[in-house]
């Protein structure tokens, strides 16, 4: 005959020690500390470090301007020519392009305090 474990588990649970040792039970806030110590190693280790990375990246899109050169995710170069609410034109060698602000991963300096190369 084959035993399934589903059939088995009043069976486990009538083998396991009763509640009543003379213990008494501790107190709910003792037995959540290891569920508030992770939580709050969760939020220092993930949550925290992502909420700086997003505050530096609204700021870098906030205080694009033109001049600026910056590199899209794609990869594409160029110096910024127009900032609109949403978009940027961005000129790239002999070609304009027109890029969403959230596509620009990388601001360098203005290409005024780049030295030109010939």
């Amino acid at each position: 005959m084959i035993w399934n474990s589903i059939d088995m588990l009043p069976a486990i649970f009538a083998m396991a020690q009763p509640a009543g040792n003379g213990q008494a039970n501790p107190p709910w806030y003792v037995s959540m500390f290891p569920l508030f110590l992770l939580m709050f190693a969760f939020y220092f280790a993930i949550l925290r470090p992502q909420q700086k990375r997003q505050k530096a990246l609204d700021t870098m899109m906030k205080g694009i301007k033109a001049g600026d050169r910056v590199t899209t995710s794609g990869g594409i170069i160029g110096i910024v020519v127009t900032v609109r609410e949403r978009t940027v034109n961005i000129r790239s060698a002999d070609t304009k392009l027109e890029v969403l602000k959230t596509a620009i991963a990388e601001v360098s300096a203005d290409t005024e305090a780049t030295p030109a190369t010939t």
